[in-house]
């Protein structure tokens, strides 16, 4: 996916260049260092922009229908963005919106049949097999029949289980043996014992050597629970980060928070005034939610449903739920409900990336059924996380069992890069309201 970005970044800046150039005669003079600059900066602009809503997200990367709405949406949400780039940047916005005022549909129209051109050209691809890679799993059928049900589920047939070997047959692998079938890599099923001698030989001829579950939690980007061990833990990571890595943290944490709240306290006084006028009752919801260290603390919504809405016991939220307000349905869609946790974020009680808060009762549930299910609070909760932008919308036991071996990667592999990509693909989420109730 980052090298279809590459591409895709290079060809539109090239695009967005000849577009830009003035029309008596274009490159006659040489690369106009200006135009250069702006079309690189176009180029930027809508290249982040296609991230954040999805355009490289793998299992739609190739679908038609989900390519030409996300990359109209893309265009659109690109024109402001272009604008805001002009005003931080000191250029005349002219220089990036083009000579004509048909311009900016010139740009649209070309970015659109710039990514059917080369997302064609990668169907080609993966269907001759260019990019396939072909994977030994080691172990009796069994044992591997977990992993191979994994590499079935990735997108696209990116890997390919050529053969199961058996664990005595495997230190009779053969340098010749391993280049002739083109093996990437070979997984060792839980419970196999390989040979030292044959995973060297492997290793010497270039070929990765994974263990069943490092291969699925570093391709399927979540943890595997039912072969986690009581020291998984230990290889986190970010648990226990520098002091100046933590001051930096809490330093941007605090500053986005608030210029997010003066950013929104317009949106937010609407949303206030739109509840009271729909239901009565209070404008916020105060809920008790578990944190960090398994604290509990109070955190904020705008409220979304009646007053009433847990006469009979915490439930979860359902499909369609009747306990919702009229503009509590809407709140939610757009996530405008949750704007106030920004003053729990200040407060140093949740960060803007992390596993969701759940309410003590949840907690205990869950904790007594699904095993290391406490090990999530070992960070911060967060507005938005992995497993809010890798899932829909859990409202049962195993449901909270799957979000789990998605939060379980966070807190083992949190980085600001992670974090970064997380806060991109939110925006795809609330645009597109996956996964709201």
């Amino acid at each position: 996916m980052f090298l279809l970005w590459m591409l895709e970044f290079i060809l539109a800046c090239l695009v967005f260049y000849v577009l830009l150039l003035p029309g008596e005669a274009p490159g006659a003079a040489g690369l106009d260092l200006g135009t250069v600059k702006s079309a690189s900066l176009l180029g930027l602009t809508v290249g982040l922009t296609s991230i954040a809503i999805g355009l490289y997200r793998p299992e739609i990367c190739l679908r038609t229908r989900a390519l030409l709405v996300n990359s109209v949406v893309a265009g659109v949400i690109g024109f402001p963005v272009i604008l805001l780039v002009s005003v931080l940047t000191h250029i005349d916005p002219s220089l990036l919106l083009g000579h004509d005022a048909i311009w900016p549909m010139k740009m649209l129209l070309s970015w659109v049949l710039l990514l059917f051109a080369t997302r064609l050209l990668l169907r080609v691809a993966l269907r001759s097999g260019l990019f396939t890679r072909n994977i030994l799993l080691v172990g009796t059928p069994d044992q591997a029949a977990c992993t191979a049900m994994a590499v079935a589920a990735l997108p696209r047939q990116v890997f390919r289980v050529l053969q199961v070997l058996p664990p005595e047959a495997a230190d009779s692998l053969t340098a010749d043996w391993l280049t002739r079938h083109r093996i990437w890599g070979v997984v060792m099923a839980n419970g196999s014992e390989v040979m030292p001698g044959a995973l060297l030989r492997a290793q010497a001829r270039g070929v990765r050597v994974f263990g069943d579950v490092l291969f699925r939690e570093q391709h399927l980007r979540r943890m595997d629970l039912a072969s986690l061990t009581p020291d998984w833990l230990l290889r986190a990571n970010d648990l226990t980060p520098s002091l100046p890595s933590r001051m930096v943290r809490r330093g941007a944490e605090i500053a986005l928070s608030l210029f997010g709240l003066l950013l929104t306290l317009p949106l937010l006084g609407l949303a206030a005034l739109a509840i009271k006028l729909d239901s009565p009752g209070p404008v916020f919801y105060r809920q008790e939610r578990v944190g960090l260290g398994g604290r509990s603390f109070v955190l904020l919504k705008l409220r979304s449903m009646r007053t009433d809405a847990e006469v009979n016991g915490p439930a979860w939220a359902s499909l369609g739920d009747a306990r919702v307000t009229r503009v509590g349905a809407f709140l939610r869609k757009t996530r405008i409900d949750e704007l106030p946790q920004l003053l729990n974020v200040l407060r140093g009680e949740m960060g803007f990336v992390g596993p969701r808060p759940e309410r003590p009762h949840f907690v205990a549930q869950l904790g007594a059924e699904i095993p290391f299910y406490a090990d999530r609070h070992q960070v911060k909760p967060g507005i938005t996380g992995w497993a809010q932008v890798s899932m829909a919308y859990g409202a049962s036991v195993e449901d909270a069992r799957e979000k789990l071996s998605y939060d379980l990667y966070y807190v083992k592999n949190r980085s600001l890069f992670l974090d970064a990509l997380i806060i991109l693909s939110t925006v795809r989420v609330i645009l597109f309201q996956e996964g709201a109730r």
